[in-house]
C-alpha cells in the first residue's frame, strides 16, 4: 500500500464545526435586584417637593415664559421699583422694570420716545405728560405721599424753642420722630426782610422781631445749648424746580402763603391777571431759594447718608422715603433712629404720583400694580400711604404697620389747610419765574 493510498488520522483543525443554538439569557429570579445609589434616593423626595411647589404657585411653565422688559421714565417713586422684593414680583408676572431717572417735571418736558411708561411723582407733571398724548392712556394713582422736610434733632429743638415748630409727643413717650412746622413763621426767618406782617420793624430786625443774626442758625439759638455752632442760614436745600416735583410742591407751599393763604391765580376770569399775580408771587419767594446756590439733585440719599448732617441741616423729602428708613433701621438695629426727624409744614402739600402708560406693554405694568395686593402690601411696607377704593384709608394700614414694628406713628396736624396746587399755566409761570428753566424738548405727539 502506497503512502498515498494509507488512511490519514483528521486534525482539530480539519474537522468539520458544528453550529450552537442561541442562548437567550433570563435574569435570576433569586439574584437580588441592584439598587438606586443613596445620593439619587436623597434627593428624589427634594425634587418631588419642588415639582409639587411649581405645580401648587402656578410656576411650573416659568423658565418657559418670556419677560418682558419695560422702559419707564421714574422720578423719586423709582425707589419703589428698585425694590428687590417689587422686582421679584414683577418677575412672576413676566415683567422687568428698565428704570431711566429724571425728575417729575423733566420727564413732563422731554422727549418720551422709546418711553413704555412713565411715573411722575405730582399731578402737574402727570399732567403736562397726559396732555401731550395722543392715545387713551392707562394710568394708575397707587398711593399719596405728604411733601415733608427733613433735619435733625439739634435744629427741630432750635425751630420749636422759636415757636416756629411743635413736637409730636409719642403716645409711650421717648423722643419724638415729628414736628409740625409752621410755614408763616419760618419763611420770616427764611427771607431775612425787615417788619412783620403787622408792622414794620425799626433798626436792625427782621421780620421775626430777632436782631441781625436772625437768619442764621446760630442767630436763633442753635449755639446756647451744647456748645455746638452753626453760623450758616436758616435754609431749606432742595432739588431743582426746573425739573422736580418736590420743588414744584414746595415752590406752591410757599406761594400760597405768601399770597394770604391763597392759591395764586384761583378765581382770576382774566388770563392776564392770573398772570401778573403769579409773577408778583414768584418775586416774593424767589429769594427763599436762590439763597440754598446751586440747585441740588434727589435730597434723601444725601439726608440719609451718614454725612446727611454736614450736608445739609433741613432737606426736602417724601414722608415714604423717611419712613422706610425708620423700618429698616429698626429692623437692623431694633430701634428707631432718633437723630432724624420730621417736619411737617401747614399748611401741608400731598403728592400723588401716578403712572403713565405709553405703549401696549405699559399696559400690563398698570395693571399689575394696580390690581396685584402683594406689591401694594410692599408698597405700605415701604412707607407709602396706599390709596385703593374698598379697602382702609390711606393712612390706616401704614400706621398699623409702624404701630406693629415699634415705630411712633405721626398724627394729622389740626391746622388741616391744605395747598392746592395752581393751574398748569400759573404754576408753570411761577417756576419759570423763580428757576429761570431752559425751554422744554419735548416730542410731537
Amino acid at each position: 500500500m502506497s503512502e498515498a493510498d494509507r488512511p490519514h488520522a483528521t486534525s482539530e483543525a480539519d474537522r468539520p464545526r458544528t453550529a450552537q443554538e442561541p442562548r437567550l439569557r433570563t435574569r435570576d429570579r433569586n439574584r437580588p435586584r441592584a439598587r438606586l445609589p443613596v445620593h439619587v434616593l436623597v434627593a428624589l423626595p427634594l425634587a418631588l417637593a419642588g415639582l409639587i411647589a411649581l405645580l401648587v404657585t402656578g410656576n411650573a411653565l416659568r423658565p418657559f415664559d418670556r419677560v418682558v422688559t419695560i422702559e419707564a421714565r421714574m422720578a423719586s417713586k423709582s425707589d419703589y421699583f428698585k425694590d428687590p422684593e417689587v422686582q421679584r414680583l414683577l418677575l412672576k408676572h413676566g415683567l422687568r422694570v428698565d428704570i431711566h431717572r429724571l425728575g417729575s417735571r423733566g420727564i413732563a418736558t422731554q422727549s418720551l420716545t422709546g418711553m413704555d411708561a412713565v411715573f411722575p411723582s405730582g399731578q402737574p407733571a402727570a399732567k403736562l405728560i397726559l396732555d401731550r398724548q395722543d392715545r387713551s392712556v392707562r394710568s394708575v394713582r397707587p398711593f399719596v405721599t405728604p411733601l415733608v422736610l427733613g433735619t435733625f434733632r439739634a435744629y427741630a429743638e432750635t425751630l420749636e424753642k422759636m415757636g416756629v415748630a411743635t413736637a409730636q409727643p409719642p403716645a409711650g413717650g421717648g423722643r419724638a420722630l415729628y414736628y409740625d412746622l409752621d410755614m408763616d413763621r419760618f419763611m420770616d426767618l427764611l427771607d431775612g426782610r425787615t417788619g412783620t406782617k403787622d408792622q414794620a420793624l425799626t433798626g436792625d430786625q427782621d421780620r421775626d422781631g430777632v436782631t441781625e443774626r436772625a437768619d442764621t442758625w446760630n442767630g436763633i439759638g442753635f449755639d446756647r445749648p451744647g456748645g455746638r455752632s452753626n453760623s450758616g442760614r436758616v435754609l431749606v436745600r432742595t432739588s431743582s424746580v426746573c425739573e422736580s416735583n418736590s420743588a414744584g410742591a414746595y415752590l406752591s407751599i410757599l406761594a400760597f402763603v405768601a399770597n394770604g393763604d391763597s392759591t395764586p391765580g384761583a378765581g382770576q376770569a382774566d388770563e392776564t391777571k392770573a398772570t401778573e399775580e403769579a409773577r408778583t408771587v414768584a418775586r416774593k419767594i424767589k429769594p427763599l431759594i436762590d439763597l440754598q446756590g446751586m440747585w441740588a439733585d434727589e435730597q434723601a440719599d444725601s439726608y440719609l447718608s451718614d454725612l446727611g448732617e454736614s450736608i445739609a441741616p433741613i432737606s426736602l423729602i417724601y414722608e415714604h422715603q423717611y419712613l422706610a428708613h425708620q423700618i429698616a433701621h429698626e429692623r437692623k438695629h431694633g430701634e428707631a433712629d432718633t437723630d432724624r426727624v420730621l417736619l411737617y409744614p401747614t399748611p401741608y402739600a400731598l403728592t400723588e404720583p401716578q403712572l403713565i402708560s405709553l405703549s401696549g406693554e405699559g399696559d400690563r405694568l398698570v395693571r399689575v400694580i394696580q390690581d396685584d395686593p402683594e406689591l401694594r402690601r410692599r408698597a405700605i411696607e415701604l412707607g407709602f400711604r396706599v390709596r385703593f377704593s374698598g379697602e382702609d384709608g390711606t393712612s390706616d394700614q401704614l400706621n398699623a404697620y409702624l404701630a406693629d414694628h415699634g415705630i411712633q406713628v405721626p398724627r394729622p396736624n389740626r391746622d388741616e389747610t391744605k395747598v392746592y396746587e395752581p393751574d398748569l399755566d400759573v404754576l408753570e409761570e411761577i417756576i419759570d419765574s423763580v428757576g429761570t428753566c431752559p425751554p422744554a424738548d419735548r416730542d410731537t405727539p
